[in-house]
């Protein structure tokens, strides 16, 4: 496998890898990585669908990625997904996925149709005092000392990042200012987690440092992400003749380990019937989906709890990570991302209104008409002063294809979930959903005497407990991620959140898409270039224009030097003077 960048190889089509016709494939989990490994294996691997077998241990597929209608309960949204316009993978992929809704086209020809003509971009980041602007005003408010802590980052080596807080890099200057208002709310990054991840998010969105106040670096898809994304991918995949199996829980990988000779030996399921065992041979190719952002998560109701259950139990992810970790020092370390779930957990809720009493709040923030079928909020809006540190959004509606017109489904989230609310006095992990609902409603600014009213009433509200959601992004060193490919593994890869790949960020449908991309190419030997991660980190451009940006707009003239810095300044200023160089500086409003 290598990587490639350029039309030359973005259009090629790789011949048929040697041998394919020998092998067969079974597929841990139906998430986006694990679908994607199979859609390359039938795309560009070339293999017999019928020998394709995917085994899910719920009875849909769809992994984190889901927007389901519970009977009795409603509508499920546990999480959303922002995408970028250079998800190389996914673009690549997605190109060649037929659209479920319009005939003759690709859900890469649909999306792309949808964002020109509906640009994302958002009219309120953020509220305080029920419902007034916070007046971020598109600023990042970062003093000379945060850029500074920000562009030491930038440049620290990964080892020195290695098992570090982003705390031990930042501090009050970045940690108070609007910057990390939005940047902890849009990726959910909380204060102890991995400088590491910081910095790769940092190096794998400069080009769109500009658009993170106003979200205008975003693109959504039309409906939920379970009905724009996994449904268009399970259906090409069935047409191929792909073999689902559901209700089928894999316990355990077997492998056989001979020196730097690693080859995966057994795999063991538990389906309604028992207990069952799939012999492998080297011909038998294995992608394993490890641990899992939503395992043990749980849903309540309007008027239930979703329970914090974080003890992990067998037959999950995270269970067969530890069963397979122990084999071999290569696969991984799972214990330091899963066993502290105080800080790796957030809830979420989706609101679902049922009445013409709540549109008129959402739209009187977001400033957009809720019911055009165009973006409404643009993104999140975070509630600066909540003490959940609470932020909702609502897209494009309809979200769902069944949802009644006159109602909307939005997705409310909250970082902090073991403090009182500001109204409702309890912690949000301990609240049902039409408390949640009341809380949201308090923020949005409805007067007091009608907030109960309402969020019986007028709404439908569905919590959701994830213990694990933040999982990956704990302090980290190398190899406590098994590469997807391990060095010596003749039939077998890693792919998902907890599989290694360079330069990406996790908590991506790109991040996803790519393991299982660089899986099948990996295994397959296929003659084709993977498109490697966006250069914009390597683009002087980008890096300019994302230096000014974040000092909103302040020329480095404008910096706060000292005499010899401030001299040294002047003299590299009249050396560049009339050049190439000093037009680029003018151009990107650095001088």
């Amino acid at each position: 496998m290598y990587y490639s960048s350029g039309n030359y190889e973005a259009f090629a089509r790789p011949q048929k890898p040697k041998d394919v016709d020998k092998k067969s494939a079974y597929i841990i989990g139906t998430g986006l990585a694990a679908l994607t490994a199979a859609c390359y294996l039938i795309r560009d691997g070339q293999m017999d669908g019928k020998r394709i077998h995917i085994f899910e241990k719920e009875a849909i597929p769809g992994g984190a990625c889901d927007g389901w209608e519970f009977p009795g309960l409603g509508y499920v949204m546990r999480g959303g997904r922002e995408m970028d316009n250079h998800f190389e993978v996914m673009w690549d992929l997605f190109r060649s996925i037929p659209s479920i809704e319009t005939e003759g086209v690709s859900v890469l020809d649909e999306y792309y149709w949808l964002n020109k003509k509906d640009p994302n971009y958002s009219l309120m980041r953020a509220t305080q005092n029920r419902g007034e602007s916070a007046h971020t005003d598109g600023k990042f408010g970062l003093s000379d000392k945060a850029a500074m802590q920000i562009t030491k980052l930038f440049f620290t080596a990964d080892e020195d990042l290695y098992d570090r807080p982003i705390t031990d890099f930042f501090d009050d200057d970045v940690l108070n200012s609007n910057f990390w208002l939005y940047w902890r709310t849009m990726f959910a990054f909380e204060n102890w987690h991995s400088a590491l991840e910081m910095k790769r998010y940092i190096h794998r969105y400069i080009h769109h440092i500009g658009g993170l106040p106003d979200f205008k670096a975003l693109r959504f898809t039309k409906y939920n992400q379970y009905e724009s994304m996994i449904l268009p991918m399970v259906k090409y995949l069935e047409k191929a003749d792909v073999q689902f199996h559901y209700n089928t829980k894999v316990v355990d990988v077997k492998f056989d380990i001979q020196g730097n000779k690693k080859v995966a030996r057994s795999i063991a399921l538990l389906t309604e019937n028992g207990e069952n065992n799939i012999d492998l041979i080297e011909d038998d190719l294995v992608f394993i989906t490890l641990g899992g952002c939503v395992e043990n998560s749980t849903l309540g109701s309007q008027d239930t709890v979703a329970s914090y259950s974080p003890e992990l139990k067998a037959g999950g992810g995270w269970d067969m990570w530890k069963r397979i970790a122990a084999q071999d020092p290569s696969f991984g370390h799972p214990e330091n991302f899963c066993s502290d779930p105080e800080k790796t957990n957030w809830m979420s809720a989706t609101v679902t209104t049922l009445d013409s009493c709540i549109p008129p709040y959402v739209q009187k923030i977001c400033q957009r008409d809720p019911f055009s079928g165009k973006v409404v909020t643009g993104g999140i809006v975070t509630v600066k002063d909540s003490n959940w540190l609470l932020s909702w959004t609502f897209n494009r509606q309809p979200q769902f294809h069944s949802q009644p017109k006159g109602q909307l489904v939005g997705w409310i989230y909250g970082l902090f979930t073991d403090v009182p609310g500001n109204y409702i006095k309890k912690p949000m992990r301990e609240c049902t959903g039409k408390e949640i609902c009341m809380e949201w409603l308090y923020h949005l600014g409805v007067p007091e005497n009608e907030i109960e009213d309402m969020a019986t009433n007028s709404a439908n509200t569905i919590p959701c407990m994830m213990p694990y959601i933040t999982a990956f992004f704990m302090p980290r060193a190398a190899g406590d991620r098994p590469d997807v490919v391990p060095n010596g593994a003749v039939n077998f890869a890693f792919i998902g959140q907890f599989a290694e790949t360079p330069r990406d960020t996790i908590f991506t449908t790109e991040y996803s898409m790519r393991t299982g991309m660089e899986a099948v190419y990996t295994l397959l030997d296929v003659d084709r270039g993977v498109p490697e991660v966006w250069g914009s980190i390597y683009d002087v451009r980008c890096l300019l224009d994302a230096s000014v940006k974040l000092r909103d707009g302040a020329k480095v003239t404008n910096m706060n030097l000292g005499f010899k810095e401030k001299i040294v300044l002047k003299e590299a200023l009249k050396k560049i003077s009339g050049t190439e160089i000093e037009k680029l500086l003018k151009e990107y409003n650095v001088i």
